[in-house]
């Protein structure tokens, strides 16, 4: 069976060498294994949320595009398209949205950072914060439960964003009794080799010390090269290759043997002059004919377009009929005689009460969620080592519903005892009269478990 992945690409800037070693490069070795059925997509909705200049979005979208089948993507092998080219993806974020909780939107690690940024300036909590970014998570959530991704390549910024996605596809599966979603996982690379910039920061576009992959060719290229940041040690004094971008960046793109020669060069007292002349030879030899390439396709964007419309073509042929049978479990299907919607009788629907659901977490340890019967994530436990513990935890919950429990307010948020210790939490809370809603919600959800058992 193979391993559906997808990845994300933003559409709002241009690649850059640390784009192609820590993330392009990666990718499309992976794309080319057997067991994996990969999916890559142009985020340009999410785009619009970064920037409101369209010559930019559509410039970054065709040397994006251009970029990734240079380095080698096989759209024959690959599904490889826009997001705008998705109508079902706006159509689920709506669906989605009418079941995401504000509270759960609340916590947003973008929309918090954007909340203490004017906290911290004095201006209103919302001032300046859109829609589009307090709903970033639900698109992004429709983007992978579309497709019923198993895995989305994440770095640990992102791995909320996942958890909302999970929650959000486990809450409809939940309300309509079936499993609709796949519930993705986050692929955390932990050896994703991340190369400094001009100033020996991380290169990022934020910190404007990027070098570019392909734009400007050959001579921007070196141009950029020549004025990494270096220190004061003149030719013949030694360098510690260690401590110095030049040696950081070589090593990505040198073989063992060519590494090991650079790192003695510098040790020997390499000139600062030569020593990125010979960084820019390594990086030219393997980017020129990517470069070839590139070029030959930004040329024809004609070309690409094709590629991108039968990306669509393959990404919608599984979008289409998973959105049917979301629109028929909603009731928004076609009219019909009131006894062919009635259809063949069918048993009582079960009255849906709480529940806990038991899983094992990234580490392998093992843990529970407390749903609330509509399907609300109440409670998360702490990890067990042992699910026999774990096991007469829920036992115990079940038996003495609320009673058996201490529920307090915690730092970030409400925290659950037994037996003075803490075996489970919530999420933080905005304000003292939803945290009392959530407290009267949580014990209500234990009395029922109690009361089921």
């Amino acid at each position: 069976m193979q391993t559906r992945i997808l990845t994300g690409i933003t559409t709002t800037g241009t690649p850059h060498l640390g784009n192609y070693v820590g993330a392009i490069r990666p990718a499309v070795e992976a794309s080319r294994r057997a067991d994996v059925d990969a999916f890559f997509f142009m985020a340009d909705y999410h785009a619009l949320i970064k920037s409101d200049d369209a010559a930019r979005i559509e410039r970054s979208r065709l040397e994006i595009a251009a970029t990734w089948l240079a380095v080698g993507l096989d759209p024959d092998r690959v599904t490889f398209y826009r997001q705008s080219d998705i109508p079902e993806i706006p159509e689920l974020t709506w669906l989605l949205t009418c079941i995401a909780s504000k509270g759960m939107l609340n916590r947003a690690h973008a929309y918090k950072a954007a909340v203490d940024k004017n906290a911290a300036a004095g201006e209103d909590a919302d001032a300046g914060i859109t829609a589009g970014l307090y709903m970033y998570p639900v698109l992004m959530a429709a983007d992978i439960l579309a497709f019923d991704a198993h895995q989305v390549p994440v770095g640990r910024d992102q791995i909320q964003h996942i958890e909302m996605a999970r929650d959000l596809g486990q809450r409809f599966n939940h309300l309509h009794g079936r499993e609709f979603f796949v519930l993705p996982q986050a692929l955390i690379e932990e050896q994703v080799a991340t190369l400094p910039g001009l100033d020996g920061r991380k290169m990022s576009k934020s910190y404007d010390n990027t070098i570019p992959l392909f734009a400007g060719g050959k001579k921007r290229l070196r141009e950029a090269i020549m004025r990494i940041v270096t220190d004061s040690r003149a030719p013949g004094e030694p360098k510690d290759p260690d401590d110095s971008a030049l040696f950081t960046i070589f090593r990505a793109f040198a073989s063992e043997t060519e590494t090991a020669a650079f790192r003695r060069a510098l040790q020997e007292g390499l000139g600062w002059g030569d020593a990125k002349q010979v960084l820019y030879e390594r990086i030219e030899t393997d980017v020129a004919p990517l470069r070839e390439r590139y070029d030959a396709l930004m040329a024809d964007p004609a070309a690409i377009e094709v590629i991108l419309r039968e990306g669509a073509r393959k990404a919608r042929a599984i979008a289409m009929p998973k959105l049917a049978s979301l629109r028929e479990v909603l009731g928004l299907r076609a009219m019909r005689t009131a006894a062919a919607a009635a259809g063949p009788a069918r048993p009582a629907k079960a009255e849906r009460v709480a529940r806990l659901a038991s899983f094992r977490d990234d580490a392998g340890r093992f843990r529970f969620r407390l749903f609330a019967a509509d399907g609300e994530e109440l409670l998360l436990s702490v990890p067990f080592a042992d699910p026999k513990a774990a096991g007469v935890c829920q036992k115990r919950l079940k038996q003495l519903g609320a009673a058996a429990a201490v529920v307090k307010v915690g730092d970030a948020g409400l925290v659950l005892e037994l037996d003075g210790d803490v075996v489970a939490s919530t999420p933080d809370y905005a304000d003292e009269v939803t945290r009392e809603q959530a407290l009267a919600r949580l014990r209500a959800a234990l009395d029922q478990l109690a009361a089921q058992d």
